[in-house]
């Protein structure tokens, strides 16, 4: 497929073709009902579903509800990529199916605008509650929560392409909503901005747009000024031969997401569940993991596969009931800091306290370092990298800390006039009190 062009493009003509081979063979749409928000929808149909709520830019709603619908259900919202529709993702995936057989609800939002693109780029897409797609999706969960009585602590989002780009949009404007999202082929929140009324952000598709883990994480933190709870788990999915939405748009979410939960850049686990995939954990080692991060080596845009990819991230969103529980936060914990330092360099000794009542099996201290420090030398841990956040992690000796119990690690570092001490910890992607 051809390269965009540095001029802006219909996002249309370029996410086409690379959407086309997608999902070909499935895209044939299902038969569907109708309902009005008076309506009980239909049982394994897809329906849609009309007045569900403010809705500025025009987006339809189709719902599939299993026959087998559990109680105060979970909610799944299932984000259609550039040139398709609520019923083409419906028909294009096994999310339906996975909803017979764990109970889940799924709502499938369709774009009316001429590209089939969800919008990513706009201010008004870019600010909670600023209009355009974001607002009308999250009318439709509200419908659902309000008429199904769902469970507003499992309300999750996923999406391929465009409907990638719109899963981290959800996330990041609507973090009180959504608990974990899974982006197929996507690019960081905020990356494909505009404001000339253009879909296509030449410079992001490319992967030439490169920020910080903290400039991403504060593009984030702007779309909803104030907000301090926790932000959504996030499971990240990107091809290495992407030549819609290239590959270093990968590395850019990783940092944007792991900023967001207060962890550094080094995984916490890596292996290869598949041949040619690479994944990451951060912040835990569980299926559950604050972010998980999968590379498919050779892989192009067209990376989503049907019944190989869908069970992963209804897995990581903890909705099969087969799964594992989510991993348990390592705190909370303590840690306190004393140094002695000299004109050029310092030592730091760092004890860590287990103050809550389970034991932590592994541990990993996450921390910046003042501008200009790096360290030289460390004791009773591994540091990496050696400068700005850096991750301390146990060795084979220490990484067991039964309640209440204490480690003691240390590192010399060298510094350019700033000798102060790092101001704030976490332990395994939990913060700690700093004592």
């Amino acid at each position: 497929m051809p390269t965009p062009t540095p001029a802006r493009r219909p996002l249309h003509a370029t996410l086409a073709c690379a959407v086309a081979a997608l999902l070909a063979a499935l895209l044939v749409a299902a038969p569907t009902a109708s309902a009005d928000t008076d309506d009980v929808v239909p049982a394994a149909a897809l329906t849609e579903v009309t007045d569900f709520g403010t809705n500025p830019s025009n987006l339809r709603m189709y719902l599939y509800v299993p026959d087998s619908v559990t109680a105060n259900p979970a909610v799944l919202v299932a984000v259609h990529y550039c040139t398709g529709s609520g019923p083409a993702m419906h028909s294009g995936t096994e999310y339906a199916s996975l909803a017979d057989r764990y109970g889940f609800v799924v709502i499938y939002p369709s774009v009316t605008r001429a590209s089939k693109c969800f919008d990513v780029s706009s201010p008004q897409a870019l600010r909670r509650g600023g209009g355009s797609d974001p607002v009308g999706i999250r009318s439709m969960v509200d419908w659902v929560t309000r008429t199904y009585d769902a469970d507003t602590d499992r309300i999750f989002a996923t999406g391929i392409s465009s409907g990638a780009m719109m899963a981290n949009v959800l996330l990041g404007v609507y973090p009180d909503v959504f608990r974990a999202g899974a982006a197929f082929a996507g690019v960081p929140f905020g990356c494909f901005a505009t404001t000339d009324g253009s879909e296509w952000n030449s410079a992001c598709a490319n992967g030439t747009i490169t920020r910080t883990p903290q400039q991403w994480g504060d593009l984030v933190r702007t779309a909803h000024p104030g907000y301090t709870g926790p932000r959504p788990r996030m499971q990240l999915w990107h091809g290495t031969q992407d030549d819609v939405l290239r590959y270093p748009n990968f590395g850019e979410e990783i940092k944007q997401w792991t900023n967001l939960h207060g962890l550094g850049q080094t995984p916490a686990a890596t292996d290869s569940p598949r041949d040619g995939w690479t994944r990451t954990r951060y912040g835990g080692t569980g299926d559950q993991a604050p972010v998980e991060a999968i590379s498919l080596r050779g892989v192009d845009h067209n990376l989503y596969r049907y019944g190989v990819m869908g069970p992963l991230a209804i897995a990581f969103f903890g909705l099969d009931d087969d799964g594992p529980a989510p991993q348990p936060p390592a705190g909370p914990c303590k840690v306190s800091v004393t140094t002695n330092t000299w004109n050029t360099g310092l030592t730091a000794s760092v004890t860590i306290t287990n103050t809550s009542t389970a034991t932590v099996n592994g541990w990993r201290l996450g921390f910046t370092l003042p501008t200009g420090q790096t360290i030289t030398n460390g004791w009773n841990a591994t540091y990496t990298p050696s400068s700005g956040a850096v991750t301390a992690t146990n060795v084979a000796y220490n990484g067991t800390l039964a309640p209440n119990a204490s480690v003691s690690i240390g590192y010399q570092a060298s510094h350019g006039g700033n000798s102060a001490a790092p101001g704030a910890f976490t332990l395994n992607g939990t913060a700690c009190t700093a004592g």
